[in-house]
Formats: structure tokens, C-alpha cells, sequence
């Protein structure tokens, strides 16, 4: 089970956005439980964990603050990969802090769930035509390097 927190202050722009992203990543799964809180001051924030308005804690932990980074009210701005400032974590960013469902991991960690020798064509062909499909950053082919 994975918790997630929002902590914003009163009348946040950008809380609507985070909401509508969380909304996009989480769609039906249920292990995931979302709680929300006004932080009103300094010391709130400091007590939360909060590093501006807004900000989500995976597990009580802030996935997307620097290294001692100070708690603050202030607005909040995250950058995306291409480096671009916005108001919310990019779903992408929310995904990969938040993780994939105990479901997924499971049958991702199954030693069954892709058998190269039963399918060479695949793997083989790829391979041998110096292709390479992409995998979040990587490419499949960096991988086998």
C-alpha cells in the first residue's frame, strides 16, 4: 500500500493541477490512498514536509525535493525532463515517484514473464538488425551492453 500526501497552502493555483495529474496516474488502483492538507505557516511546513505550495509526499517522503532543501510556503514550481518549469510534477514524474501497482511488480518480477529463447525471432531480430527499442531513458539494446 502506498500513501500519498498533498500539502498546499490556502488557494493554490497549482494544487487543481496535481489533483488532475494524480487523478490520470491513479485511475482505479486501490493501493493507493491520497490525504490532504492545508499547511498555513512556516512552521507547519517545516513539521510536514513541505518545500512549497504544492508539494506530494510519497510514504512521507518529498520524491522531488533537493538534498536539504528547506521546508517553505512559497510556490512550488518542478521541472519536467526537457527542463521546463510548471506548476505540478508531469505525470510521467508522478508515475515513476508513486511506482507501479503490487500487481505490475509482480508479474514483472516473475521469472516467466519474457522467455528469450521462445522467442528468437523477436529478440534475435533486433538484435541482429542493430535495433533497439526504447525503454523509459534506455534503449533495450544499451541494456544487453
Amino acid at each position: 500500500m502506498v500513501h500519498l500526501t498533498v500539502l498546499a497552502v490556502p488557494g493554490c493555483p497549482n494544487v487543481a493541477l496535481l489533483e488532475e495529474r494524480l487523478a490520470c496516474v491513479l485511475g482505479s488502483r486501490r493501493d493507493v490512498t491520497v490525504s490532504r492538507h492545508v499547511i498555513a505557516d512556516e512552521r507547519e511546513a517545516a513539521r510536514g514536509g513541505m518545500h512549497g505550495s504544492p508539494t506530494i509526499l510519497v510514504d512521507g517522503a518529498d520524491p522531488f525535493a533537493g538534498l536539504g532543501q528547506a521546508a517553505s510556503v512559497s510556490c512550488r514550481l518542478y521541472r519536467d525532463s526537457d527542463g521546463r518549469a510548471g506548476g505540478a510534477p508531469s505525470v510521467g514524474q508522478l508515475r515513476q515517484a508513486i511506482g507501479e501497482p503490487a500487481s505490475a511488480r509482480a508479474a514483472a518480477s516473475s521469472p516467466d514473464w519474457l522467455d528469450a529463447s521462445a522467442h528468437p525471432e523477436i529478440t534475435g531480430g533486433i538484435l541482429g538488425q542493430g535495433r533497439a527499442i526504447e525503454v523509459g531513458e534506455q534503449t533495450f539494446g544499451q541494456l544487453l551492453q
